[in-house]
């Protein structure tokens, strides 16, 4: 088995040198350090990682709570985190807290007794537990896609990564007002996160833009899944006065509002116009195609892992929240032309 000594002998090195090379422990001339590096090349030298933990009290792995599993929007956004950690030497070790705040609790203390050297996490609607947990260790944490609201004199700064929900949101709707539709509902997402509240804001904000009053009666509560989506759409459909376009709030909201729309024998956007939160890879094999609203998934998750890396290098810098704007993806579900307009703008322009 190679050693660190024979690396040492092989570069021209003391054994500390390449453990500073290794551990980045202490700066080393960059024609040495290339000397050692070449040398771990050749002799096909694995570092130990455990006794490097050992010596740095670091294990250089990222801990990930997403329900990946239960939410495939969240797949997109997991290839972007770890990618950004193996290109900054970080393993990931993941674990899907189904939404739930009590398992959601659960998996992070299992992460963190694994020594993780910090957190991303898409936090549950109740995610009380998880913070006064990753505060009492003292955690360093990134909140992914759905914001936390934390006092801005916590014990415990966390930095947040989500994207632009409300002004984009109220594209969707302004677009459907310009088509002629008066009637617009929402199948709106779990009550608690805060990417729901965000989209409820932003329909509002639309409607107001259009001119247009706003009917509690045409809010209705998806739940961020497919079943629930189903129901909440029948509920809307079952109305006197029907909406005549539709907007989901996510990707599996929209599968189960399709879904009860082809139940009813209703046909988008022939008898309703549907435009949907979260673009995703079925969208544009629809028919009609969906007009969407597409996120920057996986800069989300690369912007994650570099936001934790600073804080854990600097644990006391101020919090820092992100906010990625989002792209309107025109296609035909609204109703409009089969080829559209180009569709690479931001949907910006309304207030969070």
């Amino acid at each position: 088995m190679v050693t660190m000594a024979d690396v040492a002998r092989s570069a021209g090195v003391s054994v500390a040198t390449v453990s500073h090379v290794l551990n980045s422990t202490r700066p080393v001339l960059p024609r040495t350090r290339q000397a050692v590096l070449t040398a771990i090349e050749e002799l096909g030298y694995t570092p130990n990682t455990l006794a490097r933990s050992l010596v740095t009290s670091r294990t250089r792995s990222i801990g990930l709570a997403v329900s990946a599993i239960s939410n495939p929007y969240f797949t997109e956004i997991l290839q972007g985190v770890e990618a950004g950690a193996l290109e900054h030497g970080y393993s990931l070790l993941i674990a899907d807290p189904h939404d739930d705040p009590e398992h959601e609790r659960t998996v992070v203390q299992l992460l963190h007794e694994r020594r993780v050297d910090g957190m991303i996490v898409a936090p549950s609607a109740a995610p009380r537990d998880l913070v006064a947990y990753l505060t009492r260790h003292a955690v360093p944490t990134v909140f992914l896609d759905r914001a936390v609201r934390t006092a801005p004199d916590a014990a415990h700064r966390f930095d947040q990564v989500c994207a632009e929900n409300a002004g984009p949101t109220a594209r969707l709707v302004t677009h459907l007002a310009g088509l002629g539709h008066r009637r617009i509902g929402l199948v709106a997402g779990r009550p608690g996160f805060s990417t729901s509240a965000e989209r409820i804001t932003g329909y509002r904000h639309g409607l107001a833009a259009a001119g247009l009053p706003h009917d509690e009666r045409l809010v209705v509560d998806g739940d961020s899944e497919s079943a629930a989506a189903e129901d909440a759409t029948g509920t809307l459909l079952a109305l006197a006065a029907p909406p005549t376009a539709l907007v989901t709030a996510n990707n599996a909201m929209t599968i189960g509002a399709l879904r009860a729309l082809r139940r009813r024998g209703r046909s988008v956007p022939r008898d309703i116009a549907l435009c949907c939160f979260d673009d995703f890879t079925w969208a544009d094999l629809f028919a009609p195609r969906l007009t969407a609203i597409a996120q920057s998934s996986r800069e989300m998750g690369a912007r994650a892992v570099r936001l934790l890396l600073d804080r854990i290098a600097a644990p006391d810098r101020p919090a820092r929240t992100l906010r990625l704007p989002c792209a309107f993806v025109h296609r035909t579900s609204c109703g409009c032309p089969e080829e559209p307009e180009p569709s690479d703008q931001p949907a910006k322009g309304f207030p969070s």
